[in-house]
């Protein structure tokens, strides 16, 4: 299962205007400014879905993301994950 059951693809657009919570740590471009929260910008969407549920649930474990995923409805989370996912990560060798 990649996501809450009956879950449909979320919509990056309406995902980029739920963000105002999620940029203060994981930045507007999903790469972040902050040293103890990770990149989000090209992870994929599954994988977004999955741990932010995860969080809602409380099944994974963060003082920060228990509170805000508590806030976020499926549709929420399928929008950020969708969002986030639509990023493209450029990745040059040293």
């Amino acid at each position: 299962m990649l996501g809450p059951v009956g879950a449909e693809a979320g919509d990056a657009k309406a995902g980029r205007q739920k963000l105002t919570t999620c940029q203060g740590c994981h930045g507007l471009d999903g790469l972040s400014k902050n040293p103890e929260a990770p990149n989000l910008a090209g992870q994929v969407e599954s994988y977004l879905v999955r741990s932010l549920a995860a969080y809602k649930s409380g099944e994974r474990k963060n003082e920060s993301m228990n509170i805000v995923a508590k806030e976020l409805s499926d549709e929420d989370i399928a929008d950020v994950a969708a969002y986030y996912a639509s990023i493209q990560v450029d990745v040059l060798p040293p």
